[in-house]
């Protein structure tokens, strides 16, 4: 099994954006990302993300880590 990576924010957006969630508004630091029929996602903005942010942000997208690696090749 894979570690989970350190990814910047700017780069989950873009996963996310890949599967369907399309960036909503900015409140502060949180980015609010929505998809339709599943609801929306906040994504904190930061330089390096936490990995538990990271891994309950997947959770919340319904995302596995083999996902997001091959996501993060095609950006």
């Amino acid at each position: 099994m894979a570690k989970l990576p350190v990814i910047s924010s700017k780069d989950l957006c873009k996963v996310l954006c890949l599967i369907g969630y399309r960036i909503d508004h900015q409140k502060g630091s949180h980015l609010v990302l929505i998809k339709e029929g599943i609801g929306r996602l906040v994504v904190s903005v930061r330089n390096n993300m936490a990995k538990g942010t990271l891994r309950a942000i997947l959770r919340q997208a319904g995302l596995s880590l083999e996902d997001l690696l091959r996501f993060l090749e095609k950006i």
